[in-house]
């Protein structure tokens, strides 16, 4: 017999109560056990960054984190970012008018990411955004339109006055 941990998770504002093996990635109780697949599975290894989440503000890597070690912490995924029913955050409608959401899979963790960054940096430098995604892999849009995206995001909160 498996032995379970309880464990509570707030997720997009949310609380969670689960009883769930010690071992479970964060990644596979928010796809498997909270049907929240806009966190992607891909490399498994903290290589690629789709599968990118905020936890207490700050970008990881959920295919590397253990969901109980969560508890009591704040997670966000691409379900949670917009503020309400069909409105787009900053970030997200940059990476639409962009282009860059072309296949989507990289996508919700690039935003996040670039959420988490932004959140530090409010005024980035190209340079600064580059170094920024170094840890995203992405295999359609070059990366070119992804780093329009976060700069273009950026101006927009700005201009917003957005609460950084």
């Amino acid at each position: 017999m498996k032995h379970l941990s309880p464990v509570s998770l707030k997720v997009n504002g949310d609380a969670y109560e689960l009883s769930i093996p010690a071992w479970r990635t964060l990644l596979e109780v928010l796809r498997e056990d909270l049907s929240l697949t806009g966190t992607k599975r891909s490399c498994q290894e903290g290589q690629c960054g789709a599968c990118t989440v905020l936890l207490d503000g700050r970008a990881i890597y959920s295919c590397l984190f253990l969901a109980v070690e969560a508890q009591g912490k704040e997670i966000l995924t691409i379900e949670g970012l917009a503020r309400s029913a069909g409105a787009l955050d900053p970030i997200q409608k940059a990476f639409v008018e962009t282009g860059a959401v072309q296949c989507g899979f990289c996508t919700p963790g690039l935003v996040l990411a670039a959420k988490s960054f932004l959140d530090e940096n409010p005024f980035p430098s190209e340079e600064e955004v580059r170094r920024a995604t170094v840890g995203h892999l992405c295999r359609c849009t070059g990366y070119f339109q992804i780093i329009e995206a976060v700069l273009a995001a950026a101006r927009e909160r700005a201009g917003k006055g957005a609460q950084l």
